[in-house]
């Protein structure tokens, strides 16, 4: 840990940014019924090197099924917290593919009832492997 409380991981890494999906999360009830967007980054600490020699698939992790995962959970069953969507995508990734280390889940919601201007509010955790709680 920094002095700031910001954890530093080091080593390769996949990355996604910037994934934009409707959901029904939150307590409010038009929150539940209405919908939202939400904005989800992705993380996610693995061995790249294999993959960077030898140019195939099969030796890393497709960007896209973990995409599905944060899809599936974002556009699923609602959540009353962002901190329960976070968690859920952080365990299902750690759980899927075990060659992930270490997973950083940032989720926003760029509309929420504040006053001011604002890009988004939201919640980012980090998972290892090591730390996961079984469910």
């Amino acid at each position: 840990m920094t002095s700031s409380g910001a954890e530093i991981i080091s080593g390769d890494k996949l990355v996604l940014r910037g994934l934009k999906f409707h959901g029904f999360h939150g307590v409010k009830p038009e929150e539940k019924k209405l919908g939202q967007k939400f904005l989800i980054d992705v993380d996610a600490w693995t061995d790249l090197q294999a993959a960077g020699i030898s140019d195939r698939l099969p030796d890393t992790i497709s960007y896209t099924a973990i995409y599905s995962i944060v899809r599936d959970i974002v556009e699923g069953a609602p959540h009353n917290l962002l901190e329960s969507v976070a968690e859920r995508i952080a365990s299902t990734v750690l759980s899927k593919y075990p060659q992930i280390s270490a997973v950083r889940i940032k989720v926003g919601k760029p509309h929420v009832a504040v006053l001011g201007s604002v890009d988004y509010l939201g919640v980012e955790i980090t998972r290892h492997r090591s730390t996961v709680l079984q469910s």
